[in-house]
């Protein structure tokens, strides 16, 4: 069996970044002789989180036109122009088999420069949304891999492959943690656990609405796991500590969210692809709260492709003041509804992912 060569681009973010090696793992696992090159933007996370899972990658200058006026903006045709050379060099020097792209600055360029030299790529699209560089890509890609159904309006129908979000396995797997789980945050096992997460850095509009709701939290008949994020931890910290209420935990960052999980029996969450990939995974009741600033409102989209499934609960943004408490309240309470919830969340889930796509990856190596 011929070694096999993999040129992988996606970051900027931890969606882009952690389905990327979430790939290269289940590839390297069915072909531990694999070699693979990652290519990213310079100064963004994926120069660190990639060397750290052992892989190598090079660094793209490169980044985003922003939305507004800005001195910025001048310099992305140079920035255009220095990728693209990179990228051809890099492509032609590593010489390939396949190219996975999985979104973000960088696999623009890079995709681009395989495809020219007739390297089979693909796309995985982690949003119901795609962005922009994908829909481009997929004209010329092999497979594009989606997680959600119903992408034919933005791709070629013979491309599509239904194969969710690549997902870190340790974070999924919850089943016989739950006691676990009331252990290591304090909680009491006969009581309701809500878990609000706000992504990495955390949501200031969802901490917010928390904090001006405490006085009911604290007087509720549930318990709450609340991951702050960096930003607003302190200021979290001292209105709780100040409420006087013991039925909340409060954490900066969760690092062992398989224990939160499992103790959770309703979540509140920003509705980034791969969060809502977890949480349809642990088959958990949730109300989603789309980022509104995301890129052509992507957030929204990926949840009301659960609502619209009675998989999942909303609140805009702008809403949370006057809906997230009163939301919390009467859905933790109602165990139909949780179970309702829970259920139909459940049958949105795509297991085993990853590997769904490594055999696509090296099907395509092997043509």
């Amino acid at each position: 069996m011929p070694q096999i060569k993999v040129i992988i681009s996606g970051g900027g973010t931890g969606g882009h970044i952690f389905p990327a090696i979430a790939i290269a793992d289940a590839v390297r696992k069915k072909r531990p002789d694999a070699q693979f090159l990652f290519v990213g933007a310079k100064g963004k996370m994926e120069m660190e989180k990639v060397p750290a899972a052992g892989y190598k990658i090079e660094g793209l200058w490169i980044s985003g036109l922003q939305r507004s006026l800005t001195l910025k903006n001048l310099a992305f045709p140079f920035k255009l122009i220095s990728s693209s050379i990179k990228a051809k060099k890099l492509v032609k020097e590593f010489n390939p088999n396949v190219a996975v792209g999985t979104g973000g600055y960088a696999s623009g360029p890079t995709l681009r420069a395989a495809m020219k030299r007739d390297v089979p790529a693909l796309l995985q699209e982690q949003n119901s949304l795609p962005g922009i560089t994908n829909r481009i890509l997929s004209r010329k890609a092999s497979k594009v891999c989606v997680a959600y159904p119903g992408m034919e309006e933005y791709f070629p129908q013979d491309k599509i492959v239904l194969s969710g979000n690549p997902v870190r396995s340790s974070v999924i797997q919850i089943e016989g943690k739950k006691e676990r789980g009331f252990e290591r945050f304090g909680l009491k096992p006969d009581k309701k656990t809500l878990l609000v997460v706000g992504g990495s850095l955390g949501s200031r509009s969802v901490n917010n609405a928390l904090i001006d709701g405490l006085d009911e939290i604290a007087k509720s008949d549930y318990q709450l796991i609340w991951q702050t994020g960096k930003l607003t931890h302190e200021q979290v910290k001292s209105a709780v500590e100040k409420s006087g209420a013991q039925n909340i935990k409060v954490c900066e960052f969760i690092s062992e969210m398989d224990l939160a999980y499992a103790a959770a029996d309703l979540i509140v969450s920003r509705a980034g692809a791969i969060a809502v990939s977890e949480i349809s995974l642990v088959q958990k009741p949730v109300v989603l709260v789309p980022f509104p600033y995301a890129a052509e409102d992507h957030q929204a989209k990926n949840a009301m492709a659960l609502v619209n499934r009675n998989a999942a609960l909303m609140i805009r943004d702008k809403d949370l003041g006057d809906e997230l408490i009163s939301t919390i309240s009467t859905t933790i309470s109602d165990d139909k509804k949780l179970e309702n919830l829970s259920r139909n969340i459940a049958g949105l889930a795509v297991h085993d992912s990853a590997d769904i796509i490594a055999n696509e990856v090296i099907k395509l190596a092997e043509k």
